[in-house]
């Protein structure tokens, strides 16, 4: 919940997690349609695009390094800082991610704390040297996942005027998939950072409307690259944190037309994460999601779709059908929503077969092919066998209580 550094956050979308240009690649242009119900909810259309690929950053041509295992702080352009291993902190034990003090700061006092807006000088290398990243003053909420993990996880280690390399696995940067253009699938970042100042974030009750809008969609945003980085936890982490902003309470009266924009969000925030509580199967809070959703807009087709693919999930096809048939009955022409309910109807026929089988088996009712042919000539004269046996039972039950009574007497 930054409350400074907005320069700093529109030239560095990505580290922030703020909008982008406008990119037009095929998940951009699928991000809010209405056929395909596995994208995430966009803003305005301006906003929709700006979850695709990130615009490439100047890279500003230095000398390529020789390639290495573990890249060394004096390569990259910090000669006087020693190389002696012992110095990095290993920050989760696992290698992985790593921190190196290049100048001491003010003191452990002096560290910021989570919640707290922090602004820091960024520079970021690839393992061969080349620069993918500077920012002088980026701004974000630390503990927020705002920015790259590797980022969140070790400014909170930096005491103030510290500056101090981090060399981090892609799994706490840009991952398996990486950014294209400039930064590959499954890189390693050495990162230079200096924290320049920590200051506690803005009661959420002064904001204005306008104020509360941006921030809950820049949490939106971070949530739904998480979700595109297929990290639907910290993307479910983001949706949460918007919603929190949408539902604080204010001291401060919105407009007609801010209480309606962020209605707005909230539904999209709410869409989002049903979506990514899908990917984990977490059936139960994505239907109270959409649930969520419906009470403020009862002809959400997204909403109505997923409610309907979560029934389906928990084996539900009865309740499942008619609400994907009410969101079609939305939208006839959608090819999803048909090829959803086509196979839920099969189901559920199938279903039914099922039971129906199992009820005649309990009841004892034979199936048509249950008795063999040989028997049946039989059936009819096991009957009278059966009768007389029980005739002659009842008879001599008759003379046997008729001679206790006589003797008796």
């Amino acid at each position: 919940m930054a409350s400074s550094g907005e320069e700093s956050r529109s030239s560095s979308p990505d580290w922030a997690g703020t909008g982008t240009e406008p990119s037009p690649t095929a998940d951009a242009a699928q991000l809010d349609t209405a056929e395909d119900f596995e994208v995430l909810e966009g803003g305005e259309e301006e906003d929709d695009e700006d979850l695709s690929e990130l615009p490439p950053l100047e890279d500003v041509g230095r000398p390529l390094a020789p390639p290495r295992e573990d890249p060394q702080p004096s390569e990259r352009g910090s000669g006087e800082v020693a190389e002696d291993p012992q110095e990095w902190l290993d920050v989760l034990g696992s290698g992985l991610l790593k921190k190196k003090t290049l100048v001491p700061g003010q003191g452990v006092d002096s560290r910021p704390r989570k919640g707290q807006d922090v602004t820091i000088r960024l520079k970021a290398m690839l393992e061969d040297g080349s620069v993918v990243e500077e920012n002088p003053a980026l701004t974000f909420t630390l503990g927020d996942c705002d920015v790259l993990q590797a980022l969140d996880l070790c400014v909170q280690l930096l005491e103030m005027g510290e500056t101090a390399l981090i060399v981090s696995d892609a799994k706490y940067c840009y991952g398996a998939q990486g950014r294209s253009p400039d930064i590959p699938p499954n890189a390693s970042l050495t990162l230079e950072v200096e924290l320049l100042a920590a200051q506690d974030a803005p009661d959420l009750e002064l904001l204005s409307g306008k104020e509360k809008i941006e921030l809950a969609n820049r949490k939106r945003e971070r949530g739904n690259f998480f979700y595109q980085q297929a990290d639907y936890v910290l993307a479910i982490n983001s949706y949460d944190i918007a919603l929190k902003i949408i539902g604080s309470s204010s001291k401060v009266d919105f407009s007609p037309e801010e209480e309606a924009e962020l209605l707005d969000v909230k539904v999209k925030c709410l869409n989002n994460l049903a979506a990514s509580q899908l990917k984990l199967d977490h059936y139960e809070a994505a239907l109270k999601s959409c649930n969520l959703v419906l009470q403020h807009q009862p002809g959400n087709i997204k909403a109505l779709f997923r409610k309907g693919k979560v029934l389906a999930q928990q084996g539900e096809y009865r309740d499942a059908i008619p609400i994907l048939k009410a969101a079609l009955k939305l939208e006839p022409s959608n090819k999803t929503i048909h090829a959803e309910l086509s196979k839920l109807v099969k189901k559920h026929a199938d279903q039914k077969n099922v039971e129906t089988e199992m009820y005649r088996k309990m009841l004892g009712n034979p199936s048509a092919t249950g008795t063999p042919g040989k028997y049946k000539d039989k059936l009819p004269w096991s009957i009278p066998w059966k009768w007389l046996f029980g005739a002659t039972a009842i008879a001599l039950g008759g003379v046997a209580l008729s001679v206790v009574i006589a003797a008796r007497n």
